[in-house]
Protein backbone atom coordinates (compact mmCIF):
# COMPACT_ATOMS: atom_id res chain seq x y z
CA UNK A 1 0.00 0.00 0.00
CA UNK A 2 1.30 3.44 -0.92
CA UNK A 3 1.32 5.66 2.19
CA UNK A 4 0.62 9.38 2.26
CA UNK A 5 3.65 11.21 3.51
CA UNK A 6 4.09 11.17 7.27
CA UNK A 7 0.50 10.81 8.40
CA UNK A 8 -3.14 10.62 7.45
CA UNK A 9 -4.67 12.40 4.50
CA UNK A 10 -6.02 15.79 5.54
CA UNK A 11 -8.20 17.96 3.32
CA UNK A 12 -7.71 21.66 4.03
CA UNK A 13 -10.05 24.55 3.29
CA UNK A 14 -9.03 26.54 0.23
CA UNK A 15 -6.00 28.75 0.74
CA UNK A 16 -5.39 31.64 -1.70
CA UNK A 17 -1.67 31.20 -0.98
CA UNK A 18 -1.77 28.08 -3.19
CA UNK A 19 -1.90 30.22 -6.33
CA UNK A 20 1.05 32.26 -5.06
CA UNK A 21 3.01 29.07 -4.39
CA UNK A 22 2.21 27.93 -7.93
CA UNK A 23 3.48 31.18 -9.45
CA UNK A 24 6.70 31.00 -7.43
CA UNK A 25 7.33 27.38 -8.39
CA UNK A 26 6.40 28.02 -12.02
CA UNK A 27 9.10 30.71 -12.18
CA UNK A 28 11.69 28.40 -10.60
CA UNK A 29 10.94 25.58 -13.01
CA UNK A 30 10.93 27.86 -16.05
CA UNK A 31 14.32 29.21 -15.02
CA UNK A 32 15.72 25.72 -14.37
CA UNK A 33 14.41 24.07 -17.54
CA UNK A 34 14.50 26.98 -19.95
CA UNK A 35 13.50 26.31 -23.56
CA UNK A 36 12.60 22.67 -22.86
CA UNK A 37 9.32 23.98 -21.38
CA UNK A 38 6.42 25.05 -23.57
CA UNK A 39 4.04 25.96 -20.75
CA UNK A 40 3.27 25.26 -17.09
CA UNK A 41 -0.31 24.96 -15.83
CA UNK A 42 -1.62 24.95 -12.28
CA UNK A 43 -3.88 21.90 -12.02
CA UNK A 44 -5.37 19.77 -9.29
CA UNK A 45 -7.60 20.92 -6.49
CA UNK A 46 -5.33 23.75 -5.33
CA UNK A 47 -5.91 25.41 -8.73
CA UNK A 48 -9.66 25.83 -8.15
CA UNK A 49 -10.57 28.85 -6.02
CA UNK A 50 -12.70 27.84 -3.06
CA UNK A 51 -12.02 24.09 -3.37
CA UNK A 52 -10.85 22.19 -0.31
CA UNK A 53 -7.74 20.14 -1.06
CA UNK A 54 -4.68 18.34 0.13
CA UNK A 55 -2.19 21.22 0.32
CA UNK A 56 -0.13 19.98 -2.63
CA UNK A 57 0.40 22.29 -5.61
CA UNK A 58 0.21 20.29 -8.85
CA UNK A 59 2.18 21.65 -11.79
CA UNK A 60 1.58 20.37 -15.29
CA UNK A 61 4.85 20.98 -17.12
CA UNK A 62 4.50 20.86 -20.89
CA UNK A 63 7.69 19.95 -22.73
CA UNK A 64 8.49 19.77 -26.43
CA UNK A 65 9.85 16.23 -26.15
CA UNK A 66 9.54 13.73 -23.33
CA UNK A 67 12.64 11.95 -24.64
CA UNK A 68 14.63 15.16 -24.29
CA UNK A 69 13.05 15.82 -20.89
CA UNK A 70 14.26 12.43 -19.65
CA UNK A 71 17.80 13.43 -20.61
CA UNK A 72 17.81 17.11 -19.62
CA UNK A 73 15.09 17.89 -17.06
CA UNK A 74 15.45 15.35 -14.27
CA UNK A 75 18.66 16.72 -12.74
CA UNK A 76 17.53 20.40 -12.80
CA UNK A 77 14.25 19.46 -11.11
CA UNK A 78 16.15 17.42 -8.53
CA UNK A 79 18.31 20.50 -7.88
CA UNK A 80 15.06 22.35 -7.04
CA UNK A 81 14.24 19.70 -4.42
CA UNK A 82 12.04 17.41 -6.50
CA UNK A 83 12.24 13.64 -6.17
CA UNK A 84 11.84 11.80 -9.46
CA UNK A 85 9.68 8.68 -9.18
CA UNK A 86 10.46 6.53 -12.24
CA UNK A 87 8.36 3.66 -10.86
CA UNK A 88 5.25 5.73 -11.56
CA UNK A 89 5.85 5.41 -15.30
CA UNK A 90 4.35 1.91 -15.10
CA UNK A 91 0.91 3.47 -14.53
CA UNK A 92 1.62 6.96 -15.88
CA UNK A 93 3.14 6.21 -19.30
CA UNK A 94 4.53 9.15 -21.25
CA UNK A 95 4.88 11.22 -18.08
CA UNK A 96 7.69 11.98 -15.66
CA UNK A 97 6.38 12.38 -12.11
CA UNK A 98 8.13 14.32 -9.35
CA UNK A 99 7.32 15.16 -5.73
CA UNK A 100 8.75 17.97 -3.65
CA UNK A 101 8.74 18.53 0.06
CA UNK A 102 9.92 16.62 3.07
CA UNK A 103 9.41 12.88 2.79
CA UNK A 104 5.78 13.64 3.41
CA UNK A 105 3.76 15.59 3.51
CA UNK A 106 4.58 16.65 -0.02
CA UNK A 107 4.17 20.27 -1.02
CA UNK A 108 4.35 20.04 -4.84
CA UNK A 109 3.85 17.52 -7.62
CA UNK A 110 5.28 18.09 -11.09
CA UNK A 111 3.79 16.15 -13.99
CA UNK A 112 6.16 16.51 -16.94
CA UNK A 113 4.68 15.53 -20.31
CA UNK A 114 4.06 16.62 -23.84
CA UNK A 115 0.80 18.58 -24.14
CA UNK A 116 -0.38 15.98 -26.69
CA UNK A 117 -0.59 13.40 -23.85
CA UNK A 118 -4.31 12.65 -23.20
CA UNK A 119 -3.73 13.24 -19.48
CA UNK A 120 -2.94 16.89 -20.28
CA UNK A 121 -6.48 17.40 -21.49
CA UNK A 122 -7.88 15.43 -18.54
CA UNK A 123 -6.04 17.65 -16.04
CA UNK A 124 -7.02 20.93 -17.66
CA UNK A 125 -10.58 19.96 -18.60
CA UNK A 126 -11.33 18.73 -15.07
CA UNK A 127 -9.82 21.89 -13.54
CA UNK A 128 -11.73 24.18 -15.89
CA UNK A 129 -15.01 22.36 -15.32
CA UNK A 130 -14.68 22.66 -11.53
CA UNK A 131 -13.82 26.35 -11.91
CA UNK A 132 -17.04 26.89 -13.87
CA UNK A 133 -19.34 24.66 -11.78
CA UNK A 134 -19.12 25.50 -8.08
CA UNK A 135 -21.73 22.88 -7.15
CA UNK A 136 -19.59 20.14 -8.71
CA UNK A 137 -16.49 21.48 -6.97
CA UNK A 138 -18.40 21.41 -3.67
CA UNK A 139 -19.46 17.80 -4.28
CA UNK A 140 -15.84 16.91 -5.07
CA UNK A 141 -14.67 18.54 -1.82
CA UNK A 142 -17.27 16.58 0.16
CA UNK A 143 -16.17 13.35 -1.51
CA UNK A 144 -12.50 13.99 -0.75
CA UNK A 145 -13.24 14.78 2.90
CA UNK A 146 -15.22 11.55 3.26
CA UNK A 147 -12.57 9.49 1.50
CA UNK A 148 -9.80 10.96 3.67
CA UNK A 149 -11.62 9.59 6.72
CA UNK A 150 -12.02 6.16 5.15
CA UNK A 151 -8.54 5.76 3.68
CA UNK A 152 -6.53 7.53 6.42
CA UNK A 153 -2.97 7.31 5.00
CA UNK A 154 -3.67 4.98 2.04
CA UNK A 155 -3.10 7.50 -0.76
CA UNK A 156 -3.50 4.93 -3.54
CA UNK A 157 -6.89 3.87 -2.17
CA UNK A 158 -7.91 7.52 -1.80
CA UNK A 159 -6.80 8.34 -5.35
CA UNK A 160 -8.50 5.27 -6.86
CA UNK A 161 -11.75 5.94 -5.01
CA UNK A 162 -11.93 9.40 -6.65
CA UNK A 163 -11.68 7.97 -10.19
CA UNK A 164 -15.42 7.31 -10.74
CA UNK A 165 -16.28 10.91 -9.79
CA UNK A 166 -13.48 12.35 -11.93
CA UNK A 167 -14.47 10.12 -14.85
CA UNK A 168 -18.10 11.24 -14.62
CA UNK A 169 -17.07 14.91 -14.54
CA UNK A 170 -14.78 14.45 -17.55
CA UNK A 171 -17.58 12.72 -19.47
CA UNK A 172 -19.95 15.59 -18.66
CA UNK A 173 -17.35 18.22 -19.54
CA UNK A 174 -16.63 16.57 -22.91
CA UNK A 175 -20.34 16.27 -23.62
CA UNK A 176 -20.95 19.95 -22.86
CA UNK A 177 -17.93 20.97 -24.93
CA UNK A 178 -19.18 18.92 -27.89
CA UNK A 179 -22.66 20.45 -27.57
CA UNK A 180 -21.14 23.94 -27.43
CA UNK A 181 -19.04 23.31 -30.53
CA UNK A 182 -22.12 22.13 -32.45
CA UNK A 183 -23.94 25.35 -31.52
CA UNK A 184 -21.06 27.64 -32.50
CA UNK A 185 -20.70 28.25 -36.23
Amino acid sequence: MERYGSGGIVIHDYDPEWSVLFEQEQARILEALGPAVMTIEHVGSTSVAGLAAKPIVDLLVGVHSLTDARMHCIAPLQALGYVYLPQYEAWLPDELFFRKGPPGPWTHHAHVMEPSNPRWEDFTLFRDYLRQHAEVADAYADLKKALALVFEDDIAGFRNAKHPFIGAVLTQARSERAADSRCTP
